[in-house]
């Protein structure tokens, strides 16, 4: 279990673009609470990650208001103040570790008192945990979005951020709330700012429309970006975020392209693939990875994202496919039936060194290693296909999840939480997004618009 000091500490957001969320200075308490006495000090408050299933932390987080109410093109900013609680409480509640108190609990706050909680009111709900906010609107037509953690037996101060962001970004600044909020508490990563792509899909069974489409992840600001004249498969994020890796069957040909999500214009990779899984870059970018069959035999190959002639990777008889690299760019896990069915190998970057990691019952395939380098999660095959983790060198094997047909595994920015596809039994051929976290207890539907496919969950955004 982790242990935290009791300290309140500043974490600001330093911008990385001009749309992103600004860090902005926030007002310090306006009083002080006073501090047990050192051999009286009770133990830090934190979530364990392992318990935390079973019984999550009790937290507050009230509507945040605002100094005055102004319209703005997102809303009123007392709206987008209930709103802002509303994205934090989900967030929260959605990781399986807090419980949200209800809004009948709930008591408004006025805009002085963020900074200086109703400390007795709230240890009366039996929350530990309260987060208080406040939303502004600036002169120059941004917003302040301001959030604040404290501990309410202690009545102390744990965390705070403030985010200057247009109107548009103002859900970006919840998120970022949220995971303040979860780091602070629970000694995990962030994932809550992040997005998700994938293979939106509607019509008959054997006539699909597939169109590649990306959204937050928790389903909102969804946005198609093909039309789904032609078939697009594993889509997954470049490092940067700014672009996008895909499969696309244009003219019935197959090929890899490059999608620039900011511009919205696409460039060609590779093309004449006869057969292709999921191409993936490089943790650095400057390579893509994919498989490729030639002459009957089908290995992994390796390209600069920026084109250029392929390198063979795998040279064995029967087909490699699926390669993902380790965090630090060093190792590829892969899939390959050489030993007469799919199962898991591990390889250094350059193709040498390959290993047979995966020795269970059954079939295992589209293996993707964590972003902490800890855990390989993948597809297994085996009367229903389930998705499960194990370590880089094959032990500890996991199943989390026990569907008809759970597959494609894409890990959080923060390695607690996966994201994958599950399709309904029958010949519908009907698909949903869905995510479990790592104890298997957690698991939840991602809303989208259509029927979807193929996920990949980004980094987190700057």
């Amino acid at each position: 279990m982790n242990r935290f000091a009791w300290i309140a500490r500043l974490a600001l957001i330093a911008t990385a673009a001009a749309a992103a969320p600004v860090a902005a200075q926030m007002p310090a308490p306006a009083t002080t609470a006073a501090t047990p006495a050192q051999d009286q000090a009770p133990p830090p408050l934190e979530v364990s990650v392992t318990g935390g299933v079973s019984a999550p932390m009790p937290i507050a987080i009230p509507a945040m208001p605002t100094n005055a109410v102004i319209s703005t093109p997102a809303g009123t900013t007392d709206d987008l103040g209930r709103k802002l609680s509303d994205i934090v409480t989900n967030d929260l509640k959605n990781s399986g570790l807090f419980s949200p108190l209800s809004p009948a609990q709930l008591r408004s706050v006025i805009f002085p008192e963020v900074t200086a909680p109703a400390f007795d009111y709230w240890n009366g709900t039996g929350a530990q945990a309260l987060v208080q906010g406040f939303i502004r609107a600036n002169g120059d037509g941004t917003l302040t979005v301001g959030c604040y953690l404290y501990d309410v037996f202690s009545k102390i101060e744990l965390a705070r951020q403030g985010f200057v962001v247009p109107p548009a970004d103002w859900r970006r600044a919840g998120h970022k709330c949220a995971d303040m909020v979860y780091t602070r508490l629970t000694g995990e990563g962030p994932y809550f700012d992040s997005r998700i792509v994938y293979v939106s899909e509607t019509g008959p069974k054997t006539k699909r429309i597939k169109r590649l489409s990306v959204m937050d992840q928790d389903g909102a600001n969804h946005r198609f970006l093909t039309n789904g004249q032609s078939i697009v498969l594993t889509p997954r994020f470049a490092p940067n975020q700014q672009t996008i890796v895909y499969m696309s069957y244009v003219n019935d040909r197959p090929a890899i392209y490059v999608y620039d999500i900011g511009s919205g214009r696409q460039r060609l990779v590779v093309q004449n693939v006869n057969l292709t899984f999921a191409p993936r870059f490089s943790p650095d970018g400057r390579y893509i990875l994919f498989s490729m069959s030639q002459n009957g035999n089908t290995d992994v190959y390796r390209v600069p994202a920026s084109g250029g002639a392929p390198q063979r990777l795998t040279n064995s008889p029967g087909i490699d496919t699926g390669g993902s690299y380790s965090p630090d760019g060093s190792k590829i896990v892969f899939e390959s039936d050489r030993s007469g069915g799919q199962q898991l190998y591990v390889m250094n970057a350059d193709g040498s060194n390959q290993q047979r990691i995966s020795f269970g019952g059954g079939r295992y395939g589209t293996p993707v290693w964590s972003p902490r380098g800890d855990l390989i999660a993948f597809t297994k095959l085996g009367g229903a296909f389930r998705i499960g983790v194990m370590s880089p060198s094959g032990g500890g094997e996991r199943l989390l999840t026990n569907a008809w047909q759970d597959e494609g595994p894409s890990w959080s920015p923060n390695g607690r939480v996966i994201t994958f596809f599950r399709s309904t039994q029958g010949g519908s051929g009907k698909a949903d997004l869905w995510m479990v976290d790592l104890t298997g207890q957690v698991e939840r539907k991602i809303p989208t618009p259509l029927d979807g496919s193929d996920p990949a969950w980004g980094p987190l955004r700057p």
